[in-house]
């Protein structure tokens, strides 16, 4: 292997890990962000460091220094110390190789060589998925078991039963899904889905499966255990559930898994029905081929996003009462600041771009770039919706629960497969 081989196998498995733990923080932010938005109320805005608060961010490094240094508790009566302590190990471990075998960009074409960019280049792609995604619930089930709590064993069961009878319409609702892309390989579904239909509307998974993306989704939720299918936690009705004697780093993991899994979840779904890194009507090769209208394109755009978001950041961050001197002003003023430095240094970048680098590798590095934006943009609006459902639908009761997943999805999954075969073996 060559240095540059070595080097991208790197930065692939780099992203692969770090990506995923960085939006943990994302996530965190965004819910609280989000829950303040849809109650009507302050989200976190005391949390400071010498007066900066970066819009609630610093929220997140207490709570996170706090876990670190909180006292790590094994209660007395837990008897399997082992699978108590391993628990949270797999949940949130399982989340992460999840994500090892999605793509974040097209193949990488550097001369002769292609680069596949997933973390774990591996063919089996949506089966890989689906293998390592079943082992979450273990971590649960064991936490719940070893904690030899009542409420804790309640919340495995639960979550136990939950994942028995989501994954089956999940599992159904991809076999159509699969029929139409003819492919398990997850790279050649984001490549299938840069075509158009009838010339002019791009063939994501949502229009070629507007039924099998609402099934989907909705199994994507109770597999996360996000509200409303959060009945293994049920605070209202059993405490926390399986974690309910946990403190410190293991309550960490299965926090930080929880948001590792939304993070997951939310990319499988785009990569599967939204486009993935696909941006509408331009192929790889388009934005390859005219490289340098794109690279202007931005340059006009970042200045104009940047006066926005400057604006955005002014009105959100003042007191609700004239203060002469308002801190916050001052706050804020430090921001715009370090924006239009961020600006300037892209423009510089890319105008360097243009005069000097313009041309073959070049061209399909920024494309790569190009595309990994797009994805984690798309992303990052996906686990928005996530946040959107838990603050806005309350909990289902357990009945109910069990009730959307064999007599509403189930059967909706098995009408899918009927369909979409009778169209492929009509239409071919």
């Amino acid at each position: 292997m060559s240095a540059l081989d070595i080097l991208l196998v790197i930065l692939r498995i780099a992203f692969g890990a770090f990506v995923p733990l960085s939006f943990v923080a994302v996530l965190v932010w965004m819910e609280r962000r989000g829950a303040a938005f849809f109650q009507d109320r302050a989200g976190p805005n005391r949390c400071n460091v010498l007066g900066f608060r970066a819009g609630g961010l610093i929220q997140n490094a207490a709570d996170g220094i706090k876990l670190a240094f909180k006292e790590d508790i094994v209660p007395g009566h837990v008897k399997h110390k082992f699978y108590f302590i391993l628990a949270p190990m797999l949940v949130f471990i399982t989340a992460l190789l999840c994500f090892a075998v999605i793509p974040f960009a097209d193949v990488l074409i550097l001369g002769d060589k292609h680069y596949i960019m997933q973390a774990i280049p591996m063919d089996i792609g949506i089966l890989w998925f689906l293998a390592v995604v079943g082992f979450g619930v273990y971590g649960i089930i064991l936490a719940g078991w070893s904690s030899h709590n009542k409420y804790g064993v309640l919340g495995g069961l639960r979550a136990a039963a939950q994942v028995i009878s989501y994954e089956i319409p999940m599992g159904l609702a991809l076999v159509s899904l699969l029929a139409v892309y003819g492919t398990v390989n997850l790279t050649e579904m984001a490549q299938f889905q840069g075509r158009l239909l009838f010339g002019f509307i791009p063939m994501w998974g949502f229009v070629l499966q507007p039924l099998g993306v609402i099934i989907f989704i909705v199994a994507a939720f109770a597999e996360t255990n996000r509200t409303p299918f959060d009945l293994a936690e049920g605070e209202s009705e059993i405490v926390a559930g399986y974690h309910v004697e946990y403190s410190s780093m293991k309550f960490a993991l299965f926090f930080m898994g929880e948001y590792v899994a939304m993070f997951v979840s939310s990319a499988l779904i785009v990569t599967l029905y939204f486009g993935s890194y696909q941006i509408p009507w331009f192929t790889t090769e388009t934005l390859v081929t005219y490289a340098r209208p794109v690279v202007i394109a931005i340059m006009i755009g970042l200045p104009v996003i940047g006066y926005f978001f400057a604006e955005w950041m002014k009105r959100n961050n003042r007191s609700h009462y004239y203060r002469e001197n308002d801190p916050r002003q001052k706050e804020t003023a430090v921001y715009v600041a370090l924006l239009w430095s961020l600006v300037a240094i892209l423009e510089v970048v890319l105008l360097v771009y243009l005069v000097f680098a313009h041309g073959g590798v070049a061209d399909r590095i920024l494309v790569a770039l190009l595309q990994i934006g797009t994805f984690l943009f798309k992303t990052f609006l996906m686990c928005f919706v996530y946040v959107w459902v838990r603050w806005t639908l309350p909990r289902f009761r357990y009945d109910q629960l069990q009730k959307i997943g064999w007599e509403k999805l189930l059967p909706l999954a098995l009408l899918n497969i009927f369909i979409t075969s009778a169209i492929i073996v009509s239409f071919g």
